[in-house]
């Protein structure tokens, strides 16, 4: 291994040492208790080293972000591919989404609440922002109509599953009819798909 090859996979190891504890700071304490100087600490580096891989907390935490949604596409597509049918692959992607943010809080605030510096929705996004997407778009695109656009059908469908979300973690929407809510989001998306 030359001596390049071992400092890329050394800054690697450490930017993800970084990326983890700032996600496991955030989840135990909240992202107001990320900070540069708490994660340097955290990580046994100077803030100088962080800097050299990261702008700040910003960066930091659409870092996050990038993996979130990686490993949101993974969840997604386990749920999509083992559905039966159409309709209950939707509902499994709805099920695993919500099941998502409710697991992960911290990690759902950084990929879709909190402001990060990411190019969402453009040809410039990451690829795992587009995975995760096109896992929403292969569950929803059965239920477009002749006509819709299948791109804006999933960002409704998505943005329904993230207002369901945030107004039941914020206690505006009682846990209790979540289940009620899911199946009606569904119906109304798969009641004119054949």
């Amino acid at each position: 291994m030359s001596i390049q090859t071992r400092r890329e996979r050394e800054r690697a190891e450490r930017e993800q040492l970084i990326v983890t504890a700032a996600l496991e700071l955030a989840e135990t304490e909240g992202w107001d208790a990320v900070t540069t100087r708490r994660l340097a600490a955290e990580i046994e580096y100077s803030q100088p080293v962080l800097y050299s891989h990261f702008k700040g907390k910003d960066a930091i935490m659409a870092a996050v972000a990038v993996q979130g949604c990686a490993e949101l596409a993974v969840e997604l597509r386990a749920a999509r591919t083992a559905a039966q049918d159409a309709r209950g692959a939707l509902k499994a992607v709805g099920e695993a989404y919500a099941a998502f943010a409710r697991r992960r809080p911290a990690l759902y605030d950084a990929m879709f609440t909190h402001a990060v510096d990411l190019p969402f929705a453009t040809p410039e996004a990451p690829a795992a922002l587009w995975a995760a997407f096109n896992e929403l778009l292969t569950a929803v695109e059965p239920a477009a109509a002749e006509g819709d656009d299948p791109g804006l059908l999933t960002e409704t469908y998505w943005a329904g599953l993230h207002g369901l979300v945030t107004l039941m973690r914020s206690g505006r929407l009682p846990e209790r009819a979540h289940e009620q809510r899911l199946e009606l989001l569904i119906g109304h998306f798969t009641a004119g798909a054949g």
